[in-house]
Formats: C-alpha cells, structure tokens, sequence
C-alpha cells in the first residue's frame, strides 16, 4: 500500500522522497545540519528546493562537510575555486554568506553555546504543529530573521527562515492528509 505524502514531494526523484520521508519536519538538534540547511536554504533562494537538494552532496564537498572553523577561513582564492566549481550553484553573493554565515555562526555558538539552542529557545523546545494552511511567513519567522541579520547572517530573510523552520522541523507543515504528519509529531 503506497502511503500519502505532501503533494511537493516529486515521487520521480528519490533523494526528493528520501528528504520528505526523513528530514522534512523531523526535529533537529544537531548542530552541523543545522549550519547545513541555514546556508543550503539561502543558496536556494530565487531557485527551486528540488534545485539545491540534487547539489546537496557537491556542497558538502565543496565547503568542507560545513565545517564553520575553515568555512570562515576561506579567501579570495577560495572563493574563485567554489565560482568555477559546477556542483554548486555559482552566484557570488550567496558563496560570500556562506562565508560570513560561518564567522556569525561560531560568534553566535560562543554566546548561546550551539544554534540548535538558539533556535529552539524561540519554541520552547517543541515544534509548532499548523494545520495543513500554505504558509510562507509568521511574525516568527520575522523575528528570527530579523535577530539572524542583526547577528550579521545573509540570506537570512523571513520566508528563507520560515522554509529552514519547517526544514529542521521546529515547524511540521506535513499536509493534513500525509502519513508522515503524525510520524514527525513523535520524534522529540
């Protein structure tokens, strides 16, 4: 018997259906894929998820499995490899915050001692659980981003942080018809 999923989720592309089926929604506390999907959300940005994900493994490559310490590092000539490097989506802007998401990224483990408290502290530790509605912004998600920039990330806007919400799972969007609505409310 084939299980209902959210209507996004492309049933031709399996790393498509592997996301939903176990990421998608699922709460994350760990702080690496934290960092991972804050920067892979804004790289998404003006382009499809579907994009991205196909390039997640080419990222994880190219900026040393997100490790934020050498991410940090990185210089003019660095950036020149990653703008040649056709595994990634090549836009200037978007390598350069990944640059300066690592730099905010250590400050801010420095003062609340890893994002994943940071970003669980906003919901009290538990996922928001909608209705099924199409959401793409929530005074939340405003206020989260708003810190995020004050803190000097980029491509940190509201509707990039609502989609990285419903990414690491603080917020479960499953449609009300999806098997994995109710399986993603049991992961603590």
């Amino acid at each position: 018997m084939t299980q209902t999923r959210c209507s996004w989720a492309n049933p031709a592309n399996p790393l498509y259906l592997h996301y939903h089926d176990h990421e998608w929604g699922v709460p994350c506390h760990d702080d690496l894929i934290l960092f991972e999907m804050l920067n892979l959300e804004g790289a998404q940005a003006g382009l499809s998820w579907e994009t991205v994900l196909n390039k997640r493994e080419n990222y994880r490559l190219a900026f040393d499995q997100w490790d934020a310490q050498k991410i940090a590092k990185y210089d003019d000539a660095k950036i020149e490899t990653l703008m040649q490097n056709a595994g990634i989506i090549r836009n200037r802007l978007k390598i350069q915050a990944t640059i300066t998401n690592a730099k905010s990224y250590l400050a801010l483990r420095k003062e609340f001692g890893s994002l994943d408290a940071y970003l669980w502290a906003h919901v009290n530790g538990r996922p928001i659980v909608n209705r099924g509605e199409r959401i793409i912004t929530t005074e939340l998600s405003d206020r989260i981003s708003k810190d995020l920039k004050k803190r000097g990330f980029k491509f940190v806007g509201s509707t990039i942080i609502y989609a990285y919400m419903q990414a690491i799972g603080m917020v479960n969007d499953h449609a009300p018809d999806c098997a994995w609505r109710t399986l993603v409310s049991k992961v603590k």
